[in-house]
């Protein structure tokens, strides 16, 4: 029996697959989610009930095709290129300050219109810090491991992208690209004691920031006692937890929830995952955080298994990636129930928006490439690259 079993091939789904399987997933359960908390805002501002819904798609479609070009292209080529990259990243969060360039919205100066196309800089520069920090890492590998130089080199590039960004203002990025970078540092070797001193300078920064802004006092405010202020900073807050309270534990269903119909702002874009937990309940919310759960396990997987063959510039950009990935959605979901203060990032490969979509397949599709190069490499390969 134990000789017949044997003979039987045994499959292992290869960690590529299972991302790819988890991002699809995510992507579905995207258009399906945006399709049903935006229809009634779209047809009361536009008459047209599929106008984000077409949009969306049209996004996915734009994405997609942008990263099957991505996949395509050599981590070599990436590599070569990541500093060319993150200053024209930081050039873009320049010319948001530009008078008459950068376009406000809900008070934040986020967005660059060029012609009919808007595009987001600062979800150009998540991704680009993270090239850059992988090629920094490769070059400077032993400096960052064995002294506080590298790591000070390291923090004057985050200190300039931060200050940046803290200008539009976006808290959110600053935060996720802060962090993601702490533990990019220390999964490239950094030491225990550095590792936990850039946290903690993260957290120091965070924390300053958070209190030199009326409306960011405000909304720490209203996230301590959102009960407190129900109509003005606590709005939007109080009405995302009467959604996860409807929801229960399998929720009303696909198009029943009540939130959407101009209780919830945003509810198509940054609390779309409140809009979720209303029509599918606890069990839904659970199997989407399943989701991402897979997603970034495998990516980081794939990192490791980058790693071990000695791709090193793929294994550092497989983890930044996989670390971006999951933070970001880990603070929007824990926004969306209540467990983190108000932020405006959107939940990965789920919420409506443009360029975050198309750079969080951008993203996905570099995982696959090093996936790819790691396997073709040789059993037992060890060469730095």
């Amino acid at each position: 029996m134990n000789t017949a079993l044997r003979l039987i091939p045994s499959y292992r789904p290869d960690p590529a697959s299972w991302l790819m399987f988890s991002a699809g997933a995510l992507l579905i359960l995207g258009l399906v989610m945006v399709s049903s908390a935006s229809m009634d805002v779209a047809h009361a501002q536009f008459g047209r009930p599929f106008y984000f819904v077409n949009r969306h798609a049209l996004y996915i479609t734009v994405g997609v095709t942008v990263a099957m070009i991505v996949y395509r292209v050599p981590l070599s080529l990436i590599q070569e290129k990541s500093t060319v990259i993150f200053m024209s990243s930081l050039i873009l969060l320049i010319l948001l300050l530009v008078p008459h360039m950068g376009r406000r919205v809900n008070g934040s100066l986020r967005w660059i219109g060029v012609g009919g196309i808007t595009i987001q800089p600062s979800e150009l520069a998540k991704i680009a810090i993270v090239m850059f920090m992988s090629a920094f890492l490769v070059r400077r590998r032993d400096e960052v491991r064995e002294s506080w130089s590298g790591l000070i080199k390291a923090a004057g590039v985050l200190g300039l992208t931060s200050a940046l960004l803290m200008l539009e203002p976006d808290f959110g990025a600053t935060v996720v690209i802060l962090t993601t970078a702490a533990m990019m540092l220390w999964l490239a070797g950094s030491g225990i004691k550095q590792t936990a001193i850039s946290l903690l300078l993260v957290f120091f920064a965070g924390s300053i920031l958070a209190v030199s802004s009326s409306y960011r006092v405000q909304r720490l405010t209203a996230y301590i006692h959102p009960w407190a202020h129900p109509f003005d900073q606590g709005y939007q807050l109080t009405q995302s937890l009467i959604a996860f309270g409807r929801g229960g534990w399998l929720g009303l269903g696909l198009g029943n929830s009540i939130q959407k119909l101009f209780y919830l702002p945003e509810a198509h874009t940054d609390f779309v995952f409140a809009v979720f937990a209303e029509e599918f309940g606890f069990v839904g919310v659970s199997i989407a955080i399943g989701m991402f759960m897979v997603l970034v396990y495998n990516g980081l997987k794939i990192g490791l298994e980058a790693e071990k063959k000695g791709l090193v510039y793929g294994a550092y950009l497989a983890y930044g990636l996989s670390v971006l990935i999951g933070l970001q959605a880990c603070i929007n979901m824990g926004v969306t129930s209540g467990a983190l203060p108000t932020k405006g990032l959107t939940l990965p490969l789920v919420s409506y928006g443009g360029s975050s979509l198309v750079v969080e397949l951008s993203m996905i599709a570099m995982l696959l490439r090093v996936r790819y190069e790691t396997l073709l490499l040789p059993q037992g390969s060890r060469g730095m690259r």
